[in-house]
């Protein structure tokens, strides 16, 4: 291959990846165009609780920075002031840095550079890249080895390439928010843990309780106030068995606050319950009653916290985002609550393309299996995006059935067309559904009203 063979190749792969950034770049209006990525530096860092690893190349994939620091403050400063020299020495004027999201070790890294006023002539972008995208990346690389400054060279070749769909770091400005938002689906899942944890003890004590269905259950929910005191007030299911039925109605009726609309009945139905359930060894009834108030002890307090949560994330949301968020609340369902988890996730709503892009950040999107002919009617959503905000849409969306209508028409459609996992798949397409009306709305600074402005089809 002669010399000018050589150059015309090398020109042919620019004019490709030119081309691939100019198309496949997530950067919007005044961001990094295709003549000024040959004036990119492009870093990538592999993040880990002690130590950081850099490598930086340009346009054509030259490794310009090989570095490795500790993850604190000096450190990030040994690396900005290395960036910077390479930015000067080489004569570029923009750079991108792509982290992986490693828990919160990535956090005050990527804000140290998204804020830094040194970095600032050089537009920078700072990119939290999901973990899993860039392992899928790695196995393009045959062959490579494992390790941390590999890891780094991947992560920068992945940002040069192009292949970055997520939006920039946007700060700390809802930082606190997500704080917020994120301990409290942490709160709940706790309740929810400890819910499923106990289910054992409450089959071992009063095993009717535990299995019975809606129809013949005394008490609509297991871990109320009235079911919580049957559970512990009685050390045996033989006092509620044997006891009168007038004691039984006295109790439910004290219990329950005069709540149910029926208390002989439901006294009834617990008696039944407790006539049917299995017995146990004397010996067990007490380390049982201990277990199970421990559980309702814990529950009661998370769920005091929860609270709590829900009165900081009021009071923080009011400072940010009034528009956006009095869109999302005027969305039948949707309260402070849900709408400041969305919100604290996806910040502004121009970092989306479409709302196609806002449902893939998510990871509410389905693989398509097609091989000639055949294509699968089985498709798994993907989960590859945001849990967080994967998790208050779908909320969102539960609470938004129950509210609009239109919204609960859909869900029932879509829960009559398969024979199994009715209710997650339905409850996953309604979510999809209400992600195109939140974009429209948000995009548009509209408020919902039934006519469907702002939902985009």
């Amino acid at each position: 291959m002669n010399a000018n063979s050589a150059r015309s190749q090398s020109a042919s792969k620019i004019r490709v990846s030119l081309f691939l950034i100019v198309l496949l770049f997530p950067m919007k209006g005044g961001d990094i165009v295709k003549n000024k990525f040959i004036e990119t530096l492009f870093v990538g860092i592999d993040v880990s609780s002690k130590t950081n690893v850099l490598c930086a190349l340009d346009f054509r994939g030259n490794k310009l920075l090989k570095l490795s620091n500790t993850n604190n403050k000096p450190g990030a400063e040994s690396f900005l002031y290395s960036i910077l020299d390479c930015l000067n020495v080489n004569r570029l004027n923009y750079v991108v840095i792509a982290l992986e999201s490693t828990s919160f070790y990535s956090t005050h890294i990527a804000n140290f550079f998204s804020a830094n006023e040194l970095l600032l002539p050089f537009t920078p972008f700072v990119y939290c890249l999901n973990p899993k995208t860039i392992a899928n990346y790695r196995k393009s690389f045959s062959d490579m080895d494992k390790t941390d400054p590999l890891d780094a060279f991947v992560i920068a070749d992945f940002a040069r390439c192009g292949r970055i769909t997520s939006s920039p770091w946007r700060g700390a400005q809802f930082l606190a928010l997500q704080r917020l938002t994120r301990h409290r689906l942490h709160i709940i899942e706790c309740v929810s843990r400890e819910k499923n944890y106990m289910v054992s003890n409450i089959y071992l004590k009063f095993s009717e309780l535990a299995v019975l269905d809606k129809v013949d259950h005394p008490f609509s929910n297991t871990y109320g106030a009235t079911s919580a005191a049957t559970l512990t007030d009685f050390l045996s299911i033989d006092d509620i068995a044997y006891s009168s039925i007038e004691d039984l109605v006295a109790f439910v009726c004290e219990k329950g606050k005069n709540r149910f609309s029926n208390p002989l009945e439901t006294a009834k139905l617990l008696q039944k319950a407790a006539r049917d359930s299995y017995r146990l060894d004397k010996v067990l009834y007490e380390p049982l009653n201990v277990s199970i108030a421990s559980s309702f002890n814990v529950i009661k307090a998370l769920e005091s916290e929860v609270k709590v949560l829900d009165k900081a994330i009021d009071k923080n949301i009011k400072g940010l985002n009034t528009t956006e968020f009095q869109s999302l609340t005027s969305i039948n369902g949707i309260g402070s609550v849900l709408a400041s988890g969305i919100l604290s996730e996806i910040a502004t709503i121009t970092s989306f393309r479409s709302h196609d892009a806002l449902a893939k950040y998510a990871g509410i999107t389905w693989r398509v299996t097609q091989s000639g002919n055949y294509s699968s009617d089985n498709t798994r959503m993907t989960k590859t995006g945001n849990k967080y905000l994967r998790y208050y849409l779908i909320q969102a969306a539960n609470s938004v059935i129950k509210h609009i209508p239109e919204y609960r028409q859909y869900y029932n459609k879509k829960f009559a067309e398969v024979p199994k996992h009715q209710h997650k798949r339905a409850l996953a397409l309604t979510a999809r559904k209400l992600i195109r009306l939140i974009f429209g709305l948000l995009t548009k600074n509209q408020i919902y009203s039934n006519d469907k402005v702002g939902e985009i089809q």
